[in-house]
């Protein structure tokens, strides 16, 4: 199949779906959570929580009762099972976590605290710093890997591409969802990122190592005609690896816990984004360098 027929239109398909990301990211931002800025998290069980009530309105009643205590900042309400909600605050001491106990326990009798953890913000502006060092050595390492596994630099600078147009992606995607919908970010999150440029990069090694193979054995064919053929012999076998990863986050989406229901969704995004840049954007971007340093 001739794919290489086709490589503006890819990278039209990959403008569409970045750009309104990187306006988003541009304008408003990332939503980060209490594990870069600082805060509270207090984690409480009551069996009335999984009464007959909508998730919206028992969140409400808890808002309600502890937005008038003074010194308290309410930042999040968020599910943690059938019967747990986790409070995300502005940090508070021991003191405070005891007075918001005792308004909720007016409400809902017997509630239980099961976790009360404060993060300083010095802490929450070193996990940024360690978070953006790692994604720059994962991507670097990346390059490096690939560009001594194939013996040349357009492979590994290539590839490395293709991983940053998935992290753009995902930053984009929850950029626009963080600002429509208040979603966070948290540390979860950078692990699904660096999860993602992993399986990225290793289908866009395989795709290479196989065009790599017909290089050799056909020196004097066309280039795009090695290109296509070896897209042809992966595209199957990237598929049904692609589309066994995304079954199983769409369970782990319909079922899973409140707690890692974003992550999920960050790894089922960028499993997608890089099942799709490994063919239509390393490949691609491959391809026309190749023809430039022809052309010179």
């Amino acid at each position: 199949m001739n794919f290489t027929r086709f490589i503006w239109l890819y990278f039209l398909i990959s403008a569409l779906v970045i750009l309104p990301g990187l306006f988003s990211l541009l304008k408003w931002g990332l939503r980060p959570s209490i594990d870069f800025t600082g805060g509270t998290i207090i984690e409480i069980k009551n069996e009335k929580f999984k009464s007959k009530e909508s998730e919206a309105v028992v969140n409400e009643k808890i808002k309600n009762l502890i937005v008038n205590i003074e010194g308290v900042d309410l930042n999040l309400i968020q599910q943690s099972g059938e019967d747990s909600l986790i409070l995300k605050l502005k940090p508070i001491d021991q003191l405070k976590k005891d007075e918001i106990l005792k308004v909720i326990n007016q409400e809902f009798p017997d509630t239980k605290e099961l976790r009360f953890e404060t993060i300083g913000p010095i802490l929450g502006q070193e996990l940024i710093r360690k978070t953006i060092i790692a994604v720059v050595l994962a991507a670097g390492f990346i390059l490096l890997y690939v560009a001594y596994r194939f013996h040349n630099k357009r492979f590994g600078i290539c590839a490395t591409l293709a991983t940053f147009h998935d992290s753009l992606v995902i930053l984009g995607t929850f950029s626009l969802l963080g600002h429509f919908k208040g979603v966070e970010i948290d540390t979860l999150f950078v692990t699904a990122i660096l999860t993602s440029l992993s399986f990225s990069v290793h289908d866009t090694v395989v795709v290479y190592d196989r065009l790599r193979e017909s290089m050799k054995n056909f020196p004097r064919a066309d280039f795009n005609d090695l290109v296509n053929k070896a897209l042809t012999e992966t595209m199957t076998r990237s598929l049904n690896n692609s589309l066994t990863i995304i079954f199983m986050l769409l369970i782990l989406w319909l079922i899973g816990g409140e707690s890692i229901k974003w992550f999920v969704f960050a790894l089922l995004i960028g499993t997608v984004s890089g099942t799709y840049s490994s063919p239509f954007v390393a490949t691609p971007l491959l391809v026309i360098w190749h023809h430039l340093k022809k052309k010179k």
